[in-house]
């Protein structure tokens, strides 16, 4: 159970089609950059699978449970959003994590 106090990770993967890798990339770091001044976010990083290129991670901090949605209805989610939608080679998707340690204040 979350409460609206507690930090919430959520770690996104994705697929994107081999021929797409450099525009996710570049879109994909123009919306974590935007996201990283959100005062309700606290990390946004973009990894790449070392073995497969074409697997990336984002990993998002969210200081509470509602941030994620007010990053939802910024215009660099969104642009991000629609421009790599078709680079997808499949639907992404999240695992939603309670931060359990360091303490929240420490992040």
């Amino acid at each position: 159970m979350f409460y609206a106090r507690d930090m919430l990770i959520v770690h996104v993967h994705v697929k994107v089609k081999p021929d797409q890798i450099q525009k996710f990339i570049s879109a994909a770091t123009e919306n974590a950059q935007a996201s990283r001044k959100e005062p309700g976010i606290t990390r946004f990083d973009l990894l790449q699978n070392a073995d497969d290129p074409a697997r990336f991670v984002l990993v998002e901090a969210y200081r509470t449970a509602e941030a994620p949605v007010a990053h939802k209805e910024t215009a660099h989610y969104q642009k991000w959003r629609d421009t790599v939608a078709e680079m997808m080679a499949e639907p992404r998707q999240s695992v939603k994590l309670r931060n359990v340690d360091p303490a929240d204040e420490n992040y």
